[in-house]
């Protein structure tokens, strides 16, 4: 199983998605397809955290002052089904590994794993 969930406008994504081998991948563009919860369990179930998989870079969580709040697990799970922008991504999944955002280190473990 490869997944790759992506936001088709953002540069970075675009950038990492040239430089990985997509053959193979199920693709899934949030904007467009938004997550299902189905999905945002599996990735749970792999991160054990919304929190990591929560995008704190997002214009809306500064605008929503969640800078400044208690957040729950929950809550940043709910907060990433309302809306995409709050999704850390890119999100790869390879059979029972999940590399969640942009940053190089994660980026050099994704292209590892794929050898």
């Amino acid at each position: 199983m490869k997944k790759v969930y992506f936001l088709q406008t953002c540069d970075t994504c675009k950038r990492i998605l040239k430089e990985i081998n997509l053959e193979g991948f199920e693709r899934f563009e949030i904007k467009t397809n938004p997550l299902t919860t189905s999905q945002l369990d599996e990735m749970y179930r792999l991160k054990k955290s919304y929190e990591a998989l929560f995008n704190k870079r997002a214009k809306k969580y500064k605008a929503m002052g969640l800078k400044s709040e208690l957040v729950s697990e929950q809550d940043y799970r709910q907060y990433i089904l309302d809306e995409y922008t709050f999704l850390k991504r890119p999100v790869f999944i390879i059979n029972d590994k999940i590399f969640v955002g942009n940053s190089k280190k994660e980026v050099e473990r994704l292209k590892a794993s794929l050898g």
